[in-house]
């Protein structure tokens, strides 16, 4: 059960003239925490409910990307709380292998102190230093965006309980021939000297060059290839032309001698050789590109490695190979290559070709470089022998219970996604030469054999007294053990009774860039270890862009910290706004100005609230909203019903946008500036009327409250204690208001009265008719409810419609007014002597003449072709806004013009 709360409910207490955030958002965090209200307790009753951290990197701070992942899951987390359900909001980080140990060794760099001279057991002790010092940062500043985890199961993705299960899961897929040792390409990170994922590197587009050099033919002749590669050729093994391609048929099956060493290599036929580009003839390095490894495994080639692990020249594999051929190798130049790096050696290479004639040209040329997303090196496709799993079969039931229905993406295109990758997938290398990791649970034996066991203890047992071993030294793939982390953060091997409870997990809110690495890597082992899908619904946001749309980046300079947003404007405007522009499957433009529109919300809730306090307004334990009589607040309630049922459907969809917009629309336009308005001389007034109605607007303000904590919980709960709703805590409420047919008339005719009134505002605003300056309303063809309508609520039309009376036209309308049809009646406003109505016709025939001319303008711009394909995205998109918003105020001001020509 939770612990009980530290802290009695606050009595009512005067609310401050402005809320400011970071008077209250620490001190409820400390409150909420140590009440134990965000804990999980699968023995508990109520429906379970789960959702697993993405586990942010030990090493990692908040960002933007942090801000809105967290805060779509912690909205969630808080609606289901709120609904009775029995949550879990599995909280903790990844211990992210090459970036935690690139810390520590710049750290150390600085001390002077070299990772190697210190040596593996003391630079782990160095890392763990780290991590228990920094490596909380980056959970400390979600508690600041007010994510509500049960921070007492945090785990760590290298504590002991994860570890045991991750040298478990290893052994098992080992023994089961998914796991095993092979010798492929990998990408390789030639400063860090390791694997690393495809995650783990950007495409960074270059301008390069493109070299075009002669291979001689055995023939006499002498074919040329394009490559922006030139220093591979050492290690070339072939040169392939398209099948297709009529001016190499003659070519397939001879031989060229490879210029520089002197090999002789074949011409082979491949699709892989496109004929539009470069010459159509390429060179094939099977152990430096991924696309020549393939080639190289269809036509049975060899593939010797000609770069050492620093991407330096490296001869050991292809030496044996070297010819002299007069004029066309020159072994004493390679010889001197060895050992220089692959850059250097690209500029000899160059020299020498063109020296020797065998440069044929060179182009300008734009490349996409793999680039180490950690340390910028440029990354080399090597071949080196590494562990892999068999990903492709643990593939299959993925695959399977995606199609079934088992698991579900949201949006639903992101399915199509996913199976072209599943489709795709290759051999998975889970090694990695790291010192930092989950250490690969292998020994090499001294009898030449390899041996798998949980410990060493068990190795030694399979191997026998007589035989030494040796442990790998790598470690695991960081995406190893977080594949795992929806069933071993909740116990497993062992059968706990969250495991049975909280698994599979509901949701799993992420982006679409770790669906391949992550997502479906969860969704294998989920399936194989634990038999079950590992989460049922699977919702992937898009990114977060600045207020133009750009993708935010320190080049551009317009990246944003949250926690300067949270600073300055406070962690419910920052989630707000986060939330409000969360459309499935959408990115997001967020800006500051974003953030602090946002604000006003939360400061129009606060002076709404502070003037119903100041009213006599507040919470009355016996109301029962089955029972109120007046109009109004029959009006109220049922209004706020139909919110509470679009917000609920709205979360149900995982359309966070319509959630806080139907929030936010009945907060702002219904309650505020319709409901408060409309209250106020009834508070005047006095009497049971007024009584009631406080104590409806007190029910309201609290299912608002309720409604929208699970996205501005800071605001709502120093307003529920301060106001003295019941409780200590807001949290672990959902509002639920029960429907009541009589309560459809009272909104009829309160919606009439906004409806007038919203038109003759429209009408005054057309008219430029100023707020001081009222008008008289004559209403015609009128039914007899219309009228007894427009006479119950004359105070409150005059008022907010600034008009000076309202009644029955008898005789023939003016001819100088503007006229609004409202159901059967027409209401007529007289203007003359109100404004000069010439001039009135003349400004809005100017405005019209105006915004037409602004329309062609853009209208021209957006029919060129050439603008529409050649400007920035953000710059055409921009010019379409603006035509949206010239057609709109045209049509406006043509309205204005006919009501009154």
């Amino acid at each position: 059960m939770p612990k009980q709360t530290s802290h009695t409910p606050l009595a009512a207490s005067e609310l401050e003239k402005a809320f400011t955030p970071a008077d209250y958002e620490n001190t409820l965090y400390k409150q909420w925490e140590e009440s134990g209200i965000f804990e999980a307790h699968p023995e508990d009753k109520g429906t379970a409910y789960s959702i697993m951290f993405p586990p942010p990197n030990v090493t990692g701070t908040l960002h933007l990307g942090h801000a809105l992942t967290f805060t779509l899951q912690d909205i969630l987390i808080r609606w289901q709380r709120g609904k009775g359900a029995n949550v879990l909001w599995q909280p903790g980080t990844d211990h992210a292998g090459i970036a935690t140990q690139m810390v520590v060794e710049r750290a150390l760099d600085k001390e002077g102190i070299n990772r190697k001279e210190l040596g593996r057991p003391r630079f782990i002790e160095r890392v763990w230093e780290w991590k228990n010092e920094y490596g909380g940062t980056i959970i400390k500043q979600l508690r600041r965006l007010g994510a509500s985890a049960d921070w007492t199961r945090e785990r760590f993705t290298m504590d002991a309980g994860l570890s045991r299960a991750v040298r478990k899961v290893f052994v098992q897929l080992h023994k089961e021939g998914l796991i095993y040792r092979d010798r492929r390409l990998v990408n390789w990170d030639p400063v860090f000297r390791s694997a690393i994922s495809d995650l783990e590197v950007d495409n960074k587009e270059t301008k390069g060059s493109m070299w075009y050099i002669r291979y001689p033919l055995e023939s006499g002749a002498h074919i040329t290839i394009a490559t922006t590669r030139p220093e591979t050729m050492l290690g070339d093994v072939a040169v392939a032309v398209n099948p297709e391609d009529e001016r190499y048929q003659a070519f397939i099956g001879q031989k060229v001698i490879l210029p520089l060493t002197g090999r002789s290599i074949p011409i082979v036929a491949d699709e892989h050789s496109d004929p539009e580009k470069g010459t159509g003839a390429v060179k094939i390095t099977p152990a430096h590109d991924f696309n020549d490894f393939e080639v190289g495994k269809r036509h049975n080639l060899p593939a010797p490695t000609i770069l050492d692990e620093g991407a330096c020249i490296w001869l050991d594999e292809v030496r044996g190979e070297f010819t002299q051929h007069d004029g066309i190798s020159d072994l004493e130049f390679v010889h001197s290559l060895e050992g220089l790096h692959r850059d250097e050696a690209r500029k000899k290479i160059i020299a020498r070709l063109e020296a020797m004639e065998w440069l044929e040209k060179i182009e300008p040329h734009t490349l996409q470089v793999p680039t180490a997303e950690r340390g910028g090196a440029v990354v080399e496709p090597r071949l080196t022998l590494q562990w892999y799993c068999d990903a492709p079969k643990l593939a299959q039931p993925a695959v399977d219970a995606v199609k079934n229905g088992a698991m579900s993406f949201e949006p639903r295109q992101w399915e199509n996604t996913f199976f072209a990758w599943m489709r795709e997938l290759q051999p998975w290398c889970i090694s990695r030469q790291l010192w930092w990791g989950h250490q690969i649970p292998a020994w090499y034996g001294s009898d030449g054999k390899t041996y798998v066991a949980e410990s060493a203890e068990e190795a030694q047992q399979q191997a026998g007294p007589s035989v030494s071993l040796t442990q790998d030294e790598d470690v695991l793939d960081t995406w190893f053990s977080s594949a795992l982390w929806p069933f071993t953060t909740l116990g497993w091997p062992d059968k706990t009774e969250a495991l049975e409870f909280y698994y599979p997990t509901s949701t799993l809110v992420t982006g679409f860039d770790i669906i391949f690495f992550w997502v479906s890597r969860m969704m294998m082992m989920g399936l194989h270890f634990m038999g079950k899908v590992p989460f049922q619904k699977i919702l992937i946001h898009g990114l977060v862009r600045d207020e133009k749309g750009q993708k935010m980046s320190k080049s551009r300079g317009n990246g944003i910290d949250p926690l300067d947003l949270i600073a300055e404007y406070g962690a419910d405007a920052t989630r707000l706004a986060i939330a409000a522009g969360a459309g499935l499957g959408r990115d997001i433009k967020l800006g500051r100005g974003k953030v602090e529109e946002h604000r006003a919300f939360i400061t129009k809730l606060w002076n709404a609230s502070r003037f119903l306090q100041m009213n006599g307004v507040k919470p009355h334990a016996e109301f029962n909203p089955a029972k109120v009589q007046s109009t109004l607040a029959r009006w109220i309630v049922e209004e706020a019903r139909k919110a509470v049922v679009q917000a609920d459907a709205a979360l149900e969809a995982s359309r966070f946008d319509d959630y806080t917009r139907c929030c936010y629309q009945f907060v702002w336009n219904i309650f505020c500036d319709w409901f408060v308005e409309f209250s106020k001389p009834v508070f005047r007034s006095g009497g049971a009327e007024a009584e009631e109605l406080k104590a409806a607007a007190a029910y309201v303000l609290g299912v608002i409250l309720q409604m929208m904590h699970p996205v501005i919980p800071f605001v709502t709960a120093t307003l529920w204690q301060k106001l003295g709703y019941h409780g200590a805590s807001i949290v672990g409420h959902w509002p639920t208001i029960p429907e009541r047919k009589e309560a459809h008339a009272a909104a009829d005719e309160v919606n009439w009265v906004v409806r007038l009134i919203s038109e003759v505002r429209t009408v005054r605003a057309e008219m430029n008719v100023p707020p001081s300056q009222k008008a008289p309303l004559l209403l015609r063809d009128a039914s007899a409810q219309t009228i007894e309508r427009a006479q119950s609520w004359k105070a409150a039309i005059d008022q907010m419609a600034r008009a000076s009376e309202v009644t029955v036209l008898t005789n023939e309308p003016p001819k100088m007014a503007a006229q609004i049809i409202l159901d059967e009646a027409t209401i007529f406003m007289p203007l003359e002597g109100v404004i000069d109505l010439e001039a009135e016709k003349t400004r809005l025939n100017k405005e019209i003449a105006r915004l037409e001319s602004e329309i062609g303008k853009v209208e021209k711009k957006l029919s060129n072709e050439n603008f529409v394909a050649r400007a920035k995205v953000e710059v055409v998109q921009e010019n379409r806004e603006r035509l949206e918003t010239f057609l709109h105020e045209l049509k406006k001001q043509k309205t204005a013009l006919s009501r009154i020509s």
